[in-house]
């Protein structure tokens, strides 16, 4: 069971290091892409993973990528795939490369490849694994995603990462899931099995692109999406003593990420996360220090709380939340504005700032 207020953040950084890291204009992370290659087909994926593109980074672009990112004051690599990682013909390499650098892994994978020696050798090397589930019902997470037996194997990985010693100490597990339509009634039970399991709960808002943009059947409404944060945060206070404040975009965490990462895709390409797919330049023709020193973008999302705009702006909350980038890109086109899926919304006193852009239902 958890016993601590320290998982509510297991995947971010403390005020201060984020203040620090701003001060020197590095990183404390980055996020990595590997292939797009996937044996599943999300009917929510962002980045329509599945086949492999012929120009993704090889194995030696990775670890300078890397060691890049080090130099910068990098602390923690989140390993994603854009597909599935784990099919990666150099994972294993690069994993060893950035464990001998010191530095923190943790890996998104949708759990349907790990075996025991895979599951033993990301605990040796102190990676922390979250898989991606999304129901606890084989139809529904067979249906999203869109392969028969994808429920079987998820949950035949989670078995074989518990038993190797994950959720027990040491390097964490957690479960990422995606809020759908498809899942939201079994959500807080799901939840609850988490935390009585060791596991971190990463439940998060769909980001509206890739196939999820294709399928619109998964949206559920921003009262329901309100209802359920605020339900999942009574039930940490009232049964685990955690204490935290329903906002987007995932439930019990606060995203930070653009004070002080980046993606960088299996093209090169560097982006400010998944959801802004805006390419601010590659690793193949500059370095990174200098592609996040010249960005445009990356600055003012480095200054965001100053450049946001509408609802976002005059918030009185914006101390603590800045939204979801991604979705107000991808739902407005300006990565700055107002996120239409917030519900959270209150202006400071005095305020006489106009409301940004909302959702009807």
């Amino acid at each position: 069971m958890i016993k601590s207020a320290d998982v509510v953040h297991a995947l971010g950084f403390t005020d201060n290091e984020i203040s620090e890291c701003l001060n020197r204009k590095d990183l404390l992370s980055i996020e990595l892409e590997f292939t797009r290659k996937c044996n599943l087909r999300c009917i929510y994926c962002y980045s329509h993973g599945g086949i492999p593109r012929e120009d993704e980074l090889s194995t030696q672009e990775l670890k300078s990528v890397i060691s890049q990112a080090q130099d910068l004051g990098a602390k923690k690599i989140i390993l994603l795939g854009g597909g599935e990682p784990l099919l990666y013909k150099g994972f294993e390499d690069i994993v060893l490369y950035t464990h001998s650098l010191g530095l923190q892994q943790v890996l998104f994978t949708n759990g349907t490849v790990i075996n025991k020696k895979t599951a033993r050798f990301l605990l040796r090397r102190g990676v922390s694994v979250i898989i991606k589930q999304n129901s606890f019902r084989k139809d529904v997470q067979d249906r999203l995603a869109a392969v028969r037996g994808a429920f079987d194997n998820i949950q035949h990985g989670i078995k074989i990462l518990m038993d190797a010693g994950y959720s027990n100490g040491g390097p964490f597990l957690g479960i990422q899931t995606v809020i759908c339509r498809q899942n939201f009634e079994e959500l807080p039970s799901m939840w609850k099995w988490a935390r009585e399991n060791s596991i971190v709960p990463y439940f998060e808002i769909l980001t509206l692109q890739g196939r999820a943009k294709e399928n619109r059947g998964l949206n559920v409404s921003l009262s329901e999406m309100k209802t359920l944060f605020e339900y999942l945060e009574h039930i940490d206070k009232e049964r685990y003593g955690l204490i935290w404040r329903s906002h987007p975009v995932i439930a019990a965490f606060s995203c930070k990420r653009h004070l002080y990462s980046c993606l960088i895709n299996s093209q090169g390409h560097v982006q400010p996360c998944t959801g802004i797919d805006i390419s601010v330049g590659n690793i193949r023709n500059e370095p990174l220090r200098k592609i996040l020193d010249n960005s445009e973008v990356i600055k003012k999302l480095r200054n965001v709380y100053k450049n946001l705009e509408g609802r976002c702006n005059d918030c009185k909350y914006s101390d603590e939340c800045y939204g979801c980038r991604g979705n107000a890109y991808q739902m407005t086109g300006n990565y700055l504005a107002s996120d239409p899926t917030c519900w959270r919304h209150k202006k400071h006193p005095g305020s006489s700032a106009k409301g940004g852009i909302g959702l009807k239902y």
